[in-house]
Parts: C-alpha cells; sequence; structure tokens
C-alpha cells in the first residue's frame, strides 16, 4: 500500500477507534465533534477500502465485527501514543495548561484546598482542576488521576511524592465546655471527660500521648514514657469536620488533625487541651502530594505542586498560642 493510501485511512482509522469506545455514532460524532452523515461516511469509505465489513449496525446499537474489532485493538494504542507524545511536545512551551484530576481527603479539602485554589487559577487560568473529594484510597493510574493528595505516615515506594507539610493532631474543646467541666493537666484527667473521637474497629478507643518536653514534666514519674488513656464520649465519627462540630457546640473534647482545628483554635472559637503534650498514633504527621511515576510530569502538575509547598510551608499551627 503506498503512502498517500495510507496517508487516507488515518482519520477514518482513528474515527473508528473512537466509534468502538463511544458505541453509537451519534456519541462518537459528538465526540470528534463532526456530524453524525460526516461519521457514517467516514466509516463507509474505510469499509469500501478493506473490502470488508467493519461495523454491525442495528436501530439501537452498533458494534464492531472481528475485522473490525482487529483494526481498533491493533490501532488504539498508537493512537493513543501519538495524543500522549503530542501533549507532552505541547506541555514544553508556554504556560502550564490543561485539565488535572487531582483526588483530596474530604476534609482536608473542603478546609484547606478548596480556599487555596483560586489563587492558582486566577495565576494559571489555562488550568482547569477537576476535584475528587473522598477518603478512600483511590488508584491514581487505573481511575486517571493526576495527582493526590494524601495524609499519611509514608508515601508509596511505587509512585512520585512531594512531602507539602509536616502536621500534628491537636486536642480541643470550647471555653463553655471547660468552664463547666474543668481543663486536663495531664492526660489522666480524661478519663472523667467527654471526648470527641474516631470510632475503632477492634478494641476500646484510647488515646497516647508523649511528653513535648519531659523536663517540663517532673512532677510524673515517667513522663518521658508515652501514656495510654481510655476514652469515652457523647459522640464518635469518622471525620475531623463533624468532631470539629460537636467540640463547637460543647460537647467535649475533640482530637483533631490539625488543619481541621487551625481556623476555630485562630479565632478563639476553640482551645487547645493539653498543650504540652503531644498525641501520637491517631493522624499522619506528614501531608503529601502523589502522582504515578512517569517520565513526563505535566508542567500543570509540577505547578500546582509548587504553589501548594509554598502555601502550605508553614503548616497549620503557626501564630497558635500552644502551636
Amino acid at each position: 500500500m503506498n503512502e498517500q493510501k495510507i496517508t487516507e485511512l488515518w482519520t477514518p482509522l482513528h474515527w473508528l477507534t473512537v466509534l468502538a469506545e463511544q458505541g453509537s455514532y451519534t456519541a462518537a460524532a459528538a465526540r470528534l465533534g463532526v456530524s453524525k452523515a460526516a461519521m457514517s461516511q467516514r466509516v463507509a469509505d474505510l469499509e469500501r477500502s478493506a473490502g470488508v465489513m467493519l461495523v454491525l449496525r442495528t436501530t439501537r446499537s452498533v458494534r464492531l465485527t472481528e475485522a473490525g474489532q482487529r483494526l481498533v485493538d491493533e490501532t488504539r494504542a498508537s493512537f493513543e501514543q501519538i495524543a500522549q507524545s503530542f501533549a507532552e511536545v505541547r506541555d514544553q512551551v508556554g504556560v502550564p495548561r490543561g485539565l488535572l484530576r487531582v483526588t483530596a481527603p474530604v476534609a482536608f479539602a473542603r478546609q484547606q484546598l478548596v480556599p487555596r485554589l483560586a489563587e492558582f487559577l486566577r495565576h494559571f487560568p489555562e488550568v482547569r482542576l477537576e476535584l475528587d473529594l473522598s477518603d478512600r484510597i483511590s488508584s491514581l493510574a487505573t481511575e486517571g488521576f493526576d495527582l493526590a493528595i494524601r495524609h499519611t505516615a509514608a508515601a508509596p515506594d511505587t509512585h512520585v511524592a512531594w512531602t507539602l507539610c509536616a502536621t500534628r493532631s491537636v486536642l480541643v474543646a470550647s471555653r463553655d465546655y471547660l468552664q463547666a467541666r474543668g481543663t486536663p493537666i495531664q492526660p489522666e484527667d480524661l478519663l472523667t471527660h467527654s471526648c470527641l473521637h474516631y470510632p475503632r474497629v477492634q478494641g476500646a478507643p484510647a488515646w497516647t500521648f508523649e511528653p513535648l518536653d519531659p523536663a517540663l514534666e517532673n512532677d510524673a514519674p515517667k513522663a518521658v514514657e508515652r501514656i495510654t488513656v481510655p476514652v469515652s464520649g457523647a459522640l464518635a465519627a469518622n471525620n475531623s469536620e463533624a468532631l470539629r462540630e460537636a467540640a463547637l457546640s460543647h460537647l467535649g473534647i475533640a482530637l483533631l488533625p490539625d488543619f481541621s482545628a487551625q481556623a476555630a483554635l485562630q479565632s478563639g472559637q476553640l482551645l487547645q487541651v493539653l498543650p504540652r503534650w503531644k498525641p501520637v498514633g491517631a493522624f499522619a504527621e506528614q501531608l503529601y502530594a502523589i502522582r504515578p511515576y512517569s517520565a513526563h510530569v505535566p508542567r500543570a502538575v509540577t505547578a500546582l505542586v509548587a504553589y501548594l509547598r509554598e502555601a502550605l510551608a508553614d503548616g497549620f499551627m503557626a501564630g497558635i498560642e500552644g502551636g
């Protein structure tokens, strides 16, 4: 087959792969931005060139013949590679652009990520973000995400990871609650308080602490050791926003990640409890941006990661008394 003939086949072959993906002429034409008649004509031209039927048409659906499916299977990867290569070349010049699909935990995204995205999008107007808020650990590769924000102890070795900032856990309560029930001085004092906590799958709920400065805890015989205290309270919830709202409603003392407690601590609506003690084991202590490994990292991904690292560099407890 001469080069001119091969060149003439590129477009109808590509349209056939789109037809196979979409399952109907109407949907395929819409995806390609052409008319349904033009779509049908190109596929018919391809069938004449091949000398064999490629598509079985019914009143309700379209499916490929064995020959049509073979053509699609053997050419789809080439078209995908062409699209990827072109996108990579285009991405090397000019400003960051294109669609970024990002997944992030619900509480962090609502309280810290979304409020910061407006400035990023104003600075990079050719970038579009599709944000998936979920506490479920998604598979980035199979679900098509470009970037994930993860609150985790360690980033997976199979992915590229950037550290955004350190985080910590913090005990908080409202002033009204503490005035009514008293302010804990030692972790053991929590035994007499309503403690708002994450439910545990196994065993009774408990909080573990270690002193931030053992030298300050001279009255404690084993101050350098961790202390674990069983807790109970009026409410348990698997969402830090729910626990924070319960604390704001004076229901008890809540253990929260600092990014959930930050705004209420800054406004004085909540007060830090046991500031000389560090809760351990409740929440992760690092926030990461993670993406699947690839030789090429889109400039939009690099730009977003750089922006978040700068925006979150100080963490969430800077300037808060006891933080």
